[in-house]
């Protein structure tokens, strides 16, 4: 076949999306408008789909116009100026995606300049080192646009309800029961968006807990509705109408995307949380590193007023927190991200089931269910609560794993709408997941040991601090007080009569003590396994997600 002219081409293409060529040549056609239709019709052509796929530069969209306009004016000198007579223009609807970025009331923070998340795996064009003869290309009735952009792309474009991606497999089975907590910033008379997502899987029989958090620009197919951002799920099927309304909708987006089935859901905002949090009576929390961030300098204060903020600083060391600060320490992230949030989400939520414990509170559920019935959505009734009250006492903070939807589990991206993004990178974070969702033999292991903290250093708190660590990793810890408080080297006692090197470097790597002092005191009598000594080589800082379970 007799390869098309260029001008063939142009009027070609314009036909099939129709903009009669006359139109164009008459003086009416828009060179803005052509550079749109072709963006459009790159996007949306099946034959460029697996270069869509393929590729995640975010600038694409950016070069497609650009690039849109040069074909414009090199057809056009191709073509000429000459009138071209054209059948009578037909009727047509131009789609076109709404931006994804719709706001919500959010009260003022000072603006600050912080760094974006940045995925390190989004190729970017590199010179090459020196000049390469090219081989002839053959000429084609069309343009390989591989041969064009061979390193920019945009990823998949699921931002169109037309498509949708495959379901990822039930990762739970019937022996968890699963919970989605929700923070909301839900106000009387305005939208809202559930921006906390945290899911809590628990195996009853065998006294283990997963915490998962899900960032709340995660991109997501959403049952009827399309690609988007999970935290408009819930709000959504509110406003429309989906079965099971809110929470039902929430919970098919999740098992769709991510394969876990949701039993039960739980939801409170921002005025529910700082009740729960001063019904406790407060909260001790483990910072283990310092936060600055803005908060209000009262919480009667007008956030609108921008003079009503100050930076404020908490850390490292067990701070008490009453409703208010509990909320902001859980909430902020001017000078964070949304990462750093979800980690922190989990610590608070740590710290008030170990106040509940404490203070006894499962045995006070039937007066807190009435109490709070105004303040929790929920779809978990008294005699649910009463039934799975008695697993509680069972449970510490060493059984519970704590995950998190992040880098490298997904990628930063820009929609074809304009917003930002995190694409989920499918095997990384189906790995995470199934480990998330299976039951740990390391935690049964090391459930049968017991570690003592003492702090040897005049630094109040640190022995908290690495009580916690150890507990994210699955230790079980008590604290005591140490003989003298100027340790200038951390100490490990092990009273076990195996003395195995392996695990006491295990412990020693928890806590980033690689070189604390080792003495073998075998006793089988004695209360506890292992005793650590803290000395002022240790550094309280560090990541949750860097632990094993």
């Amino acid at each position: 076949m007799k390869p098309l002219s260029s001008c063939s081409l142009f009027t070609k293409f314009l036909i099939q999306n129709n903009k009669p060529p006359a139109k164009v040549f008459g003086g009416k056609f828009i060179v803005r408008e052509f550079s749109l239709i072709f963006t459009h019709w790159f996007l949306n052509s099946r034959k460029f789909a697996p270069l869509r796929f393929r590729v995640k530069n975010p600038g694409l969209l950016s070069n497609l116009k650009y690039f849109g306009l040069a074909l414009f004016f090199g057809f056009l000198t191709a073509c000429g100026a000459a009138p071209v007579s054209a059948p009578a223009p037909q009727p047509f609807i131009l789609v076109t995606v709404a931006p994804n970025a719709s706001p919500t009331p959010t009260p003022f923070q000072p603006s600050l300049n912080t760094p974006t998340a940045f995925s390190p795996d989004i190729p970017f064009p590199t010179e090459t080192p020196s000049p390469t003869s090219t081989p002839p290309i053959e000429p084609t009735a069309t343009v390989d646009l591989n041969t064009l952009f061979p390193t920019a792309a945009a990823p998949p474009v699921l931002e169109y309800p037309g498509v949708e991606p495959t379901a990822l497999p039930p990762l739970t089975d019937n022996e968890t029961v699963n919970f989605l907590l929700i923070g909301s910033d839900k106000r009387p008379g305005s939208s809202y968006r559930t921006d906390t997502l945290v899911i809590a899987i628990l195996w009853p029989k065998e006294g283990q807990v997963s915490m998962i958090s899900i960032p709340r620009d995660l991109w997501v197919y959403i049952p009827t509705v399309g690609m988007q951002r999970v935290n408009t799920a819930y709000q959504t099927g509110e406003i429309y109408g989906y079965t099971g309304g809110g929470p039902g909708l929430l919970k098919d987006t999740i098992v769709y995307n991510l394969g876990i089935r949701i039993d039960h859901t739980a939801m409170v905002d921002f005025d529910g949380f700082r009740r729960i949090v001063d019904t406790l009576g407060g909260i001790d929390l483990p910072v283990a590193c310092a936060y600055t961030d803005w908060r209000l300098i009262d919480p009667s204060y007008d956030p609108y007023n921008e003079n009503n903020w100050w930076l404020y600083t908490i850390g490292p060391g067990q701070i008490y927190m009453d409703g208010d600060l509990a909320l902001w320490y859980a909430r902020s992230r001017s000078k964070s991200s949304d990462f750093d949030r979800g980690r922190r989400q989990q610590e608070v939520l740590r710290a008030i089931f170990a106040k509940a414990l404490k203070s006894d509170t499962f045995s006070k559920i039937p007066q807190l269910y009435n109490d709070f019935s105004s303040t929790i959505i929920t779809d978990l009734g008294l005699a649910d609560m009463l039934r799975m009250a008695p697993y509680a006492p069972k449970l510490t903070n060493a059984d519970i794993r704590g995950y998190y939807i992040r880098p490298p589990y997904v990628s930063s991206w820009i929609t074809p709408g304009g917003a930002s993004v995190q694409l989920p990178n499918e095997e990384t974070l189906k790995q995470m997941l199934v480990e998330a969702t299976t039951l740990s033999p390391r935690a049964v292991e090391r459930e049968a040991i017991k570690i003592e903290i003492q702090n040897g250093v005049p630094f109040d708190t640190w022995d908290a601090l690495a009580a916690s660590r150890l507990n994210y990793a699955g230790y079980e810890t008590i604290i005591s007080p140490a003989d003298r408080r100027d340790y200038s080297t951390s100490v490990l006692v092990d009273f076990t009569p195996a003395q195995d090197p392996t695990r006491q470097q295990a412990i020693l790597s928890t806590l980033n003590l690689y070189s604390a002092n080792i003495i073998s005191l075998p006793d089988a009598n004695s209360p506890v396994q292992y005793r650590v000594i803290l000395g002022y080589d240790y550094e309280p800082c560090f990541q949750p997600q860097d632990l094993s379970h």
